[in-house]
């Protein structure tokens, strides 16, 4: 079983290279791999998601008691079994209510920049806005912070109800024994969904609708039977995508009989062959088929040796040439070869099978699996296509047998210094599985916050992160990702500090309440005076106008001006147009103007050099509503100095 291939450059979005230096395209494919990926499981709660699955949400039992309890006291703690769509119906409840005010967001779930603070809340009532729609999902919560978040949920609850705020909280159902008594008032069980009219509702949503009897096979209804909701909405899309390339002779049959071919539990047959293949090289051959399944033939087979090193497997000692060739030994596990050359089991389903085999009934060599899997990965003569489904399919496997960290040491080693820039787009997708499980994604956002604060993360891993969190963790998790951004700007130079200051301003920028959150973040920073790139970053995100009305908008912005005033003025002068710019229209002078005043204080230096700064501003266009803004700008620090203007001070 040996074989050797010419080296090759994979899967290539853009430019890609594989010697040192930077690759410019990276983080655009990286991008596009990541969008691609969140496309088939959506977890956000945008506006446009939101919608989009209230078009085809289908109540289930309790949910009117849910819409009630919520009414009366702001809170409703939702209880079901896991597979039952608990997290979409909390995602609705919200959804139903008025958006006039506040915004819909989901609470954070790590502790992020509290590891010094002891008194740190697991819940922030900073986190609340006037008529915000708040999500909790607690439903992977281990036990030390379910406990943490009960006996903090009663004070969280009195700052919901004074800003007018509502929140549903996703239940850990395998830690009912823990919920309070008096939180039992606030529970609604929900019932599941009857998956029939879960389907038929996808499906019309996309311009099908089957008829009754179409619906009745022994093969949907069995499937419909134990599927969670969220792989019923899987199936109908892909009946969608079916339809979408199917020939015009084709019908729903058709396109239902495709879509079900790979879901049928091929498990009992994989061990009863299993069970009577007792040849090492034989098992090799067949999880390498699983794995790299609709591979070339010589994929394959490289898989399979590659596996037998890994396992110190002891070599065949039979000459090469009296053992069957590798068409035979495909053929004696189930296996076909296309005619492009490429190697598929026989049976659908079967691959799938193989590899839940190996990870279930295997569980001492899954350390092996993972290295393995590193080897082949590496190979740069191994995988030519089809990288994106291999690692989708080893990263199904590491989570569901909760090795999480096969993912995270995988990530570290592919961006290592030492490690070939083509291996990043591979890293970032596996990092994405991990943040898109629902029971590990916490798992990583911890670890990526971790990376993001740590001065010890490589520059290729810093490279991967930014789009994992701009792509992945925002839809989600924006306000994570927004934190994880900021970190890994302060701390990163180059090309990759330049595309994370990007998606940083990009997110904050998105919307209203991460734009405020960011710049309590900066002035935060800015006063403690140990990032530079705090006030590089405030300059280019705030803005004269935008939510300056509010109070503690303009705290945060004095603050901020207040830590670069006192910095060299070349370094902003420039932004300091853009305000007075802004402030030549009267409707936005007087709070624009106020805030520059104030972050002078009294502090007769700053304010001359301020001063300066507009007059110059002024010189460049001696115009009449220049002229009047400088004017109120040197009464308004007057003022704040204790002293009269003179009018003719222009």
């Amino acid at each position: 079983m040996t074989e050797t291939f010419g080296s090759y450059v994979h899967e290539a979005h853009g430019s890609v290279h594989s010697g040192d230096g930077p690759q410019f395209n990276f983080y655009y494919a990286a991008e596009a791999r990541l969008r691609e990926q969140a496309s088939r499981r959506p977890r956000a709660v945008a506006k446009e998601d939101r919608e989009l699955l209230a078009a085809r949400f289908v109540p289930p039992r309790g949910m009117q008691l849910a819409r009630d309890r919520l009414a009366e006291r702001n809170t409703v703690l939702i209880d079901g079994l896991p597979g039952s769509g608990r997290r979409t119906a909390a995602i609705m409840l919200l959804h139903e209510l008025s958006d006039a005010r506040g915004s819909l967001h989901e609470l954070p779930d790590t502790s992020d920049d509290t590891s010094g603070d002891t008194a740190a809340s697991p819940l922030d009532i900073r986190d609340i806005g006037a008529g915000d729609r708040l999500l909790l999902d607690l439903s992977e919560s281990e036990e030390s912070r379910y406990i943490a978040i009960q006996n903090t949920l009663s004070d969280f609850r009195d700052s919901l109800v004074r800003r007018g705020a509502h929140l549903t909280v996703v239940l850990p159902h395998h830690l009912g024994y823990l919920l309070r008594g008096e939180l039992k008032r606030l529970t609604v069980e929900i019932g599941r969904p009857t998956a029939q009219r879960v389907l038929v509702r996808h499906l019309r949503q996309e311009g099908i609708d089957p008829a009754s009897s179409d619906l009745g096979g022994s093969g949907l209804l069995s499937y419909l039977a134990q599927a969670p909701m969220r792989d019923v909405a899987g199936l109908a899309d892909r009946i969608r995508h079916c339809r979408d390339i199917s020939p015009a002779d084709r019908g729903f049959s058709d396109w239902l009989a495709e879509s079900l071919v790979d879901q049928h539990d091929q498990s009992a047959r994989v061990a009863a062959d299993l069970a009577t293949w007792q040849d090492g090289r034989h098992r090799a051959l067949l999880l390498s088929l699983a794995l790299f399944h609709g591979a070339a033939s010589g994929t394959v087979l490289q898989g399979a040796n590659a596996l037998l090193r890994v396992l110190s497997h002891p070599p065949d000692p039979t000459p090469r040439l009296d053992r069957a060739d590798l068409h035979a030994e495909l053929s004696g596990i189930g296996a076909e070869t296309l005619a492009d050359g490429r190697v598929r089991f026989r049976i659908a389903g079967y691959d799938r099978a193989v590899r839940d085999h190996f990870w279930t009934f295997l569980p001492d060599i899954r350390r092996q699996f993972r290295d393995w899997f590193d080897e082949c990965l590496t190979d740069p003569s191994l995988l030519r296509f089809g990288r994106k489904e291999v690692v989708a399919r080893f990263a199904a496997q590491s989570l569901r047998t909760a090795r999480p960290e096969d993912l995270s040491w995988l990530a570290q080693r592919w961006t290592s210094n030492k490690a070939p820039a083509r291996l990043d787009l591979d890293a970032a997708q596996l990092l994405a599985c991990g943040l898109d499980d629902e029971h590990y994604g916490r798992f990583f956002r911890q670890q990526i916050y971790d990376w993001s604060t740590s001065m010890e993360t490589s520059y290729g891993l810093r490279r991967v992160l930014v789009p994992v969190c701009s792509t992945t963790m925002a839809g989600a998790h924006p306000d994570q990702a927004l934190v994880r951004l900021h970190h890994l700007a302060r701390r990163t130079n180059g090309l990759v500090g330049a595309d994370a200051r990007r998606a940083l301003l990009a997110l904050a920028g998105s919307d209203h309440r991460l734009y405020r959150r960011m710049l309590d973040r900066l002035g935060a920073g800015i006063a403690q005076g140990q990032w530079d790139e705090d006030r590089a970053l405030f300059l280019e995100l705030a803005d004269p106008v935008r939510l300056v009305g509010y109070r503690s908008v303009r705290a945060s912005l004095i603050t901020c001006w207040h830590g670069v005033l006192r910095h060299p003025v070349a370094s902003w002068t420039e932004p300091l147009a853009r305000w007075l710019t802004a402030s030549e229209d009267v409707r936005h002078r007087d709070l624009a103007l106020r805030v520059l005043s104030a972050a002078c204080e009294a502090d007769v230096r700053v304010s001359g050099c301020l001063y300066r700064a507009a007059r110059q501003w002024l010189h460049a266009d001696p115009s009449a509503s220049r002229a009047e803004t400088v004017s109120v700008l040197l009464r308004k620090i007057d003022t704040a100095q204790g002293i009269e203007s003179y009018p003719l001070a222009v």
